[in-house]
């Protein structure tokens, strides 16, 4: 089966690793957090899909509705707010964080594939090497998410009380979440390049000893079988 080398296990191990760090951080609201100093914070925590707010009143706009409490990021309440709430890095990283799971779901079918799948079997090879691949970009799209919001997040521009605001856990298990997955893609690339190597050699082993072999034999069929010649 599959995870027979140590490389292999590795991969394995990460990748599961990985899907759990990343499933928690895409889940969870706690991006970006208040840190707790502040008596009377507008801003809470927000993840990628949810925010909570306390008594939050945008002073840029005419209005005079005030937000409180925890709701989806998309929630109709909050339309007024959109061009403020739906920033463009921020929606860059929904992006490309959801492209990052999207991925590492579809590596988690490739990988349980590797696992029941023979090593003899022809299509092994292309398996790793797809399952790799899928996982690099899976890891560069988790990068680029977390490196745009920790570039942007907390932002004297976006919200309120910037100064208490920081980088909150699921954020933290994010980044570690993506660049677990990308050493994990490289070892797959690395399995499947051993065994491509592995093959070849058995592949001109096999040649070599067949050649011998028919060498043998000719030089065999060729030499007198013995006995005495009459004159």
């Amino acid at each position: 089966m599959g995870a027979s080398t140590k490389t292999s296990r590795f991969a394995v191990g990460l990748t599961a690793v990985s899907f759990l760090l990343v499933l928690i951080a895409f889940v969870s609201p706690y991006w970006l957090q208040h840190d707790g100093l502040n008596k009377a914070p507008k801003f809470l925590h927000l993840g990628l899909w949810e925010v909570c707010f306390n008594q939050f009143q945008d002073i840029n706009r005419w209005y005079d509705v005030r937000f409180k409490g925890c709701m989806w990021v998309f929630e109709e309440e909050y339309y007024i707010i959109h061009d403020f709430l739906l920033t463009g890095f921020f929606v860059a990283t929904q992006f490309f964080f959801t492209i990052c799971l999207t991925l590492l779901l579809v590596s988690l079918f490739l990988t349980f594939l590797f696992l029941v799948t023979s090593k003899d079997d022809d299509r092994f090879i292309i398996l790793l090497l797809t399952n790799g691949a899928v996982q690099v970009i899976g890891a560069i799209c988790g990068l680029i998410a977390v490196i745009t919001f920790g570039a942007r997040g907390d932002g004297r521009d976006w919200m309120p009380n910037w100064e208490h605001n920081n980088m909150g856990w699921a954020f933290a298990l994010a980044v570690l979440g993506a660049m677990c997955l990308f050493p994990a893609g490289v070892l797959f690339l690395v399995e499947a390049r051993k065994i491509k190597y592995k093959r070849l050699n058995e592949i001109g082993t096999r040649e070599t000893s067949a050649y011998s072999m028919d060498d043998r034999k000719v030089r065999g069929g060729g030499e007198p079988s013995g006995g005495h010649t009459d004159i």
